[in-house]
């Protein structure tokens, strides 16, 4: 099964790819790797979620941020591997970042969220090392902040 057929069976349609807010590319490509920039959880061309864990955004908001931002990685997949999704031989590392109050603990829970798609989407493939770091802010206020790592054929 392709992976857009995946998709489609699991009902995803991939969102476009979001366009940098500062001075940076999306992604950048070397040999086989390709690195992709942060990605918020922006739908429809707007922040779908603000706020911080703990505070004033649940997990179950802060888990949904997660998988937008996931879905998100990989529309930008999809753009590196020049629209075919099927050149991804790995995702390798996921890197997360959840804005959250002082003692929060549940980073790992919320990034879940993001690790879970990927596997869903890719399955093997899908499987990655990760990050999954509390921090005090993140840009524009979002919760939720992921980069990844992913090789291609």
């Amino acid at each position: 099964m392709t992976i857009d057929a995946r998709l489609k069976e699991l009902g995803i349609e991939l969102p476009t790819p979001v366009a940098p807010v500062a001075n940076y590319v999306p992604f950048v490509v070397s040999g086989n790797l390709v690195s992709i920039s942060g990605q918020i959880p922006v739908r429809d061309g707007k922040i779908a979620y603000t706020g911080k864990v703990g505070a004033d955004v649940s997990f179950e908001d802060a888990c949904a941020a997660a998988r937008q931002c996931a879905l998100n990685l990989i529309a930008q997949m999809k753009a590196a591997a020049g629209g075919d999704l099927d050149r991804v031989v790995r995702v390798v590392k996921l890197g997360a970042f959840v804005n959250c109050i002082d003692g929060y603990g549940d980073q790992p829970k919320v990034v879940n969220a993001a690790s879970d798609l990927m596997v869903d989407v890719f399955g093997d493939k899908g499987r990655h090392s990760r990050s999954a770091v509390g921090t005090n802010a993140l840009p524009l206020n979002v919760p939720v902040e992921i980069d990844a790592l992913i090789e291609i054929a």
